[in-house]
């Protein structure tokens, strides 16, 4: 069983204050044409999720990834763990928020696989998996949360401090998968931060590449955080929960001499290093 450090998002809809759908500049980077082949989400794979579209449903086709889809998808897998193969420019906040809370609290390993656009509502559902993956050239988008409002100027006043507890709660799930501070994290959605693959996984919000993505090349080698990364999906790989792993890997960056590891059988040494905490754990 996996147990999960990701925060809860205990929100509702306001009754005044509804969902913006995304915008056209944003709809304009997504590509629509990357789809599952039919609206089975699970048709790619015994254990994999797609959600290849907007969140929540679209007025007017239908489509859309909604909470009662993936929630009928999770209770139709019952492999040991699920993938979910992510591309998507967001949508109904509330709908993500639903969705996210459904994955974090699904007790298997969560492996969110970004195929080419995780941005808004989508980008909180990519923090609810226990390891995040992404496409080199794949993007990840952080923005605060967009509403619609209707009414007078105390309307709109009461409507924005409305959606000052959303955008706390998305920064707290951001900065709790990039380990940095809130601030960093708000700061991030204040100015609509896009990140590339490689920058997502930098910053710590992807934990690594797709596998197909992965390469050894030389700028692996003595890359410290790196290979942390790596240690930390081999314990992820043993169901070992993520605040367990932080607890590790954070003592692992104290431990007197750790940095005597970085060298050029860095990989290796790192991997042995794993294996070794893997064995006491289990």
């Amino acid at each position: 069983m996996t147990l999960r450090s990701a925060p809860p998002i205990s929100l509702t809809r306001p009754p005044r204050v509804q969902a913006y759908e995304p915008d056209s500049a944003l709809m304009a980077k997504w590509n629509a044409g990357l789809r599952a082949a039919d609206r089975d989400d699970t048709t790619d794979g015994a254990n994999v999720i797609s959600m290849l579209d907007v969140i929540g449903t679209d007025g007017w086709t239908g489509d859309g990834v909604t909470a009662r889809r993936i929630a009928a998808a999770l209770r139709s897998i019952t492999a040991d763990e699920i993938a979910v193969d992510l591309n998507s420019p967001g949508g109904d906040f509330f709908e993500g928020v639903a969705i996210y809370n459904l994955l974090r609290h699904d007790p298997r390993k969560v492996t969110v696989r970004i195929l080419g656009l995780a941005a808004s509502a989508a980008s909180v559902i990519a923090m609810a998996g226990d390891e995040v993956r992404i496409g080199r050239a794949g993007f990840l988008m952080l923005h605060n949360a967009w509403v619609v409002a209707i009414g007078n100027r105390h309307d709109m006043a009461a409507a924005a401090e409305t959606m000052v507890p959303f955008d706390a709660a998305m920064a707290e799930v951001y900065a709790a998968k990039a380990r940095v501070d809130q601030n960093v994290a708000a700061a991030w959605m204040d100015a609509e931060t896009w990140f590339t693959g490689a920058q997502a996984v930098a910053a710590g919000l992807a934990d690594d590449f797709l596998t197909a993505d992965v390469v050894e090349t030389e700028s692996h080698h003595g890359n410290g955080p790196s290979a942390l990364r790596r240690i930390d999906s081999l314990l992820a790989k043993q169901n070992i929960s993520r605040s367990e792993r932080r607890a590790l890997l954070t003592q692992l960056r104290g431990t007197p001499g750790a940095a005597a590891l970085v060298t050029p059988r860095a990989d290796d040494d790192w991997a042995a290093l794993a294996r070794s905490l893997i064995q006491t754990l289990t």
